[in-house]
This record gives C-alpha cells, sequence and structure tokens, in this order.
C-alpha cells in the first residue's frame, strides 16, 4: 500500500484587515488621529469666528460717544466700531493743517484739509476737518486756519481706521493720497513723545470756506463670516484627508505583498 504524500498546508496571501491591523499601520493610524484632532480643533475655532453672537444694534455708530469711550491712544479700532460718531474737544496746533488729496465726496473728487488735535497733553488725533473741490479751495482754508492761530475746538465726527501709507509720486514728494495718521504725524510738529491715536476723526460739520465731508452711517454687516465658514469646512476636509491618506497607504501595502507573493507562487509553480 502507498503511503500518501503528507499534506503541505496551503498558504493565502494576508486580507487588508490584516495589514491593518499591524503594529507599524496601527501606529500610523495614531499618528493620523492626532493629525485630525489638530485639524478638527482649528476648524471648530474658525467656525467660533464665523458668526458674531452679539452684533451691534442697528443704529449704535449713530450715538454719538466720547472719544475716550470708543479708542485709546495707540490702539487699534475694533471692526464693530468703524465709522462711530464720536466727540472731543482740543487745540489746533496752526502748523499742521495739511491737504490731502484724492478725496471724493458725493461721486466727486477733490481734496480734504487735515489737522493735528490736541486733546490732552502730548496726545493728538488727526481730524479731517472738510472737503474742497480745488487745490487753491483747499490752500485757501490751510492758510486761514493756520493764521487763526491754536484755536480750541469742539469736533464731532466718525472715527475711522487708518488708511494705510503710499509711497508719493517722485513729480510730487509731498503729495498724500491717502488719511493716514501715521504719515501725517511724519510731517506734524512737536512730536516728541507724543501719543497719537491710530485712526482718524471725519469731522461732521466743515469751518468756513470748506464742503462738509460726506460721511454716511456705515452699512450693518451681516452676523455669519461666509469665508471663516469656508475655512472651517476646509479644515474638516483635512481632517478626513488624514484618515484616507493612512487607508491609502495601507493598501497600497497590502497590493505590494499580494503582488509579491502571487509572483512567488507563480515561481513555484513553474
Amino acid at each position: 500500500m502507498t503511503t500518501p504524500p503528507p499534506l503541505v498546508p496551503q498558504q493565502f496571501p494576508p486580507t487588508l484587515r490584516e495589514v491593518m491591523l499591524r503594529g507599524r499601520w496601527i501606529g500610523v493610524l495614531a499618528l493620523c488621529l492626532v493629525v485630525a484632532g489638530v485639524f478638527a480643533w482649528l476648524g471648530q475655532w474658525q467656525l467660533a469666528r464665523a458668526i458674531d453672537t452679539d452684533p451691534p444694534l442697528p443704529g449704535a455708530t449713530e450715538q454719538v460717544r466720547p472719544l475716550t469711550e470708543v479708542v485709546e491712544p495707540g490702539q487699534y479700532l475694533a471692526e464693530t466700531l468703524g465709522g462711530q460718531r464720536v466727540e472731543t474737544s482740543g487745540t489746533w496746533v496752526p502748523e499742521d493743517f495739511i491737504v490731502v488729496s484724492s478725496r471724493v465726496n458725493d461721486g466727486v473728487e477733490g481734496y480734504w484739509v487735515s489737522g493735528q488735535l490736541r486733546v490732552a497733553e502730548r496726545t493728538s488725533i488727526a481730524v479731517a476737518l472738510g472737503w474742497a473741490q480745488t487745490r487753491e479751495q483747499a490752500d485757501a482754508a490751510v492758510q486761514a486756519l493756520s493764521e487763526a492761530g491754536a484755536v480750541q475746538a469742539e469736533v464731532s465726527g466718525r472715527v475711522i481706521d487708518d488708511e494705510g501709507v503710499e509711497v508719493p509720486p517722485s513729480t510730487e514728494p509731498m503729495r498724500l493720497d491717502r488719511m493716514s495718521p501715521a504719515a501725517l504725524l511724519s510731517r506734524w510738529h512737536d512730536t516728541e513723545q507724543l501719543n497719537v491715536y491710530r485712526p482718524y476723526l471725519a469731522s461732521i460739520e466743515a469751518p468756513s470756506g470748506l464742503d462738509d465731508i460726506s460721511s454716511p452711517a456705515p452699512e450693518l454687516k451681516s452676523p455669519i463670516n461666509w469665508l471663516n465658514i469656508f475655512y472651517a469646512a476646509e479644515w474638516a476636509v483635512f481632517a478626513g484627508f488624514a484618515f484616507y491618506l493612512w487607508y491609502r497607504l495601507a493598501r497600497d501595502a497590502w497590493e505590494r505583498e499580494v503582488e509579491e507573493f502571487e509572483d512567488a507562487s507563480g515561481a513555484a509553480d513553474a
């Protein structure tokens, strides 16, 4: 009687699940969980900033408030307070009335006359006093205001953010096209250890020789910031991609093992 050959256990390639449960890929999964957690936290933070839970009431910017209640010297103006009507008092610095070009008033381009208002000891704010259609009118107003001397004044207007500094054209190096307290400060007098407000004040009433600046109430913004919501959605996608990356890497490793197993099996059969 012939003895049958010993049975050789049949070998099979690993399953995808078996590869994923290996220590190496469990470690990669743990790393992906950490990365996804960071992305999820960033998405939640972005989403929290997307909705204003305490928006300003309609008409809040039209209630005249003391300047010191809205912003302090050197501080940035809160976004919700842009265009807020305020009032303050001080003394004009006669040498610091300066013309700002490219100012549009009710669709007509012209000029603003700005000034340094000393509202406290060593503290000043830049004020846009009024608008003129021609440079000659603006220059005449500057001369009249300068000749009046250090006059005390009560000013009511809207507090507006600095428009930023712009390099003047080479043909007019002293020209200003933006209302920027930072740029005006470089031309003011008696500025040693001077505290200056970052925003400026657009006066409601213009002095003689100038027109009132057209400064309507700011539009009421939506309490929902859709850009932040879009960013939050992006972070959620990134978190999902971290898991997909782990799955794709593990699957690629499994497919390579299966391919190597089939090649080895084919060579053994041959």
